[in-house]
């Protein structure tokens, strides 16, 4: 038994909207997708901004390495509607490697010139419950933060996925609505269902091949996370763990 499971742990849910958004997994090309849910890193994240708790250990480094005392939580993702994926086109400014392009600078007069047309997917209507797993002290600072009653400021603002689009809300509710849970897709488990995805389950910003990705796959709608939907964070070794399918 480690020492994350000897800690007794305080059953907290929230319920988050926001009329768009976009979480895109690692992809390059012409056309962005977004997973239909935030990744389990993601939302992560996303609380321990709201406690205002940095997750860099140095800010001032080209590659931001991630601290190393941060704290343990349990992470359950479900949706309570599913949302509409629409497509928007806009032009990316990308930055030329080397001389790639160069005799297009002349071109556009000083304007920037390496430029493409892509499309972008994003989420319409996104109604999300979270269900997380921490200590007393942890839940009470992301209920201050949620409230405005830090006493410390905070690192930069919530947003749903794209730094563009921002959420409605974010609210505590006692216990959560009818919800399809996400689960890890274990081995072995292949039987065709919608809406499976691939998530990042936890960054290594040093050593990408590090980075922690698994299938996920929702549940029936039910009242309360099943058991295989909560993620522990951090994690190490998290594939050989729990057996996950890359």
């Amino acid at each position: 038994m480690t020492n994350f499971d000897r800690k007794t742990l305080i059953e907290q849910f929230f319920q988050i909207k926001a009329p768009f958004a976009s979480f895109r997994p690692f992809q390059s090309g012409a056309y962005r997708s977004t997973t239909p849910i935030p990744s389990p890193s993601t939302v992560y994240g996303l609380l321990l901004n709201i406690a205002g708790i940095e997750q860099r250990s140095d800010v001032t480094t080209p590659v931001t390495s991630m601290r190393e005392d941060l704290p343990e939580i349990e992470i359950a993702i479900a949706q309570i509607s599913q949302p509409e994926t629409a497509l928007l086109t806009q032009q990316l400014h990308h930055y030329p490697v080397g001389a790639s392009g160069a005799e297009l600078a002349q071109k556009t007069y000083g304007s920037k010139y390496w430029i493409a047309p892509v499309k972008r997917e994003v989420l319409v209507n996104l109604n999300l419950v979270i269900g997380m797993k921490a200590e007393q002290w942890l839940c009470d600072r992301i209920l201050q933060g949620l409230n405005g009653e830090l006493d410390e400021p905070r690192y930069g603002l919530p947003f749903a996925g794209d730094n563009n689009f921002l959420f409605d809300s974010i609210e505590s509710i006692d216990s959560p609505p009818m919800a399809r849970w996400y689960s890890p897709l274990q081995q072995g488990n292949h039987s065709p269902e919608r809406g499976y995805c691939r998530l990042t389950v936890w960054i290594n910003r040093a050593d990408n091949s590090k980075t922690e990705i698994a299938v996920f796959a929702p549940s029936s709608f039910c009242l309360h996370p099943p058991e295989s939907a909560w993620i522990k964070l951090p994690v190490s070794n998290m594939g050989d763990r729990l057996g996950l399918n890359p």
